[in-house]
């Protein structure tokens, strides 16, 4: 049975609690659930472990605060003894429209403070990461309120049909491989 882990990023604390930047948490919570999961709180994350299409999930949300996101990763990676192409980190992106999804193989952190934490932690980039638009509808210097504030209510319709249309990517990913998943779902433009 191959086994893997997701990671979900985001900040512990209920001020964080459905914030842009938590969407990680958001879509590991929603892939949990759907498959009757519950998580506990264990060393570095909330650890919950699910089974899917003959693979064994090693879900986390880490609760290091996202600038140390990469401690958590590292040490479930390690302990689970699961390889780096085996893992899937699932992170917020001002770059990227609300309507998008972006997975990759790789790439550069963009300035993402968890997936530096991450990349510093594996001593590299090579690691498959899913990225959830969020937009940048945000003035000049204020990125951090932006990112740490709530959806808006026009908003929650669309992210929760991309939180369902990420744990769909995520068994994606895990039945089918990357390859097929963003092909399938990185073109995809999500609309109500």
């Amino acid at each position: 049975m191959s086994k893997l882990l997701i990671a979900g990023l985001g900040n512990i604390g209920l001020e964080y609690a459905a914030t842009r930047h938590n969407i990680g948490f958001d879509v590991v919570d929603a892939l949990v659930y759907k498959h009757g999961g519950s998580f506990r709180i264990d060393r570095l994350a909330a650890l919950a472990e699910i089974k899917w299409k003959g693979s064994a999930l090693v879900c986390i949300k880490p609760t290091t605060y996202m600038n140390l996101s990469g401690r958590a990763v590292k040490y479930w990676m390690d302990k689970e003894r699961i390889e780096i192409e085996n893992i899937l980190i699932i992170t917020d992106d001002i770059a990227l429209p609300l309507s998008k999804l972006r997975l990759r193989p790789g790439g550069s952190s963009a300035g993402h403070n968890g997936l530096r934490s991450i990349e510093e932690a594996l001593a590299t980039e090579a690691y498959p990461r899913l990225r959830f638009g969020v937009g940048n509808d945000f003035p000049r210097g204020r990125q951090v309120d932006y990112v740490l504030g709530k959806w808006s209510e026009p908003e929650l319709p669309l992210v929760r049909l991309k939180i369902e249309k990420c744990v769909e990517l995520v068994e994606s990913f895990v039945g089918a491989g990357i390859d097929r998943a963003m092909n399938e779902y990185n073109k995809l433009e999500i609309t109500l």
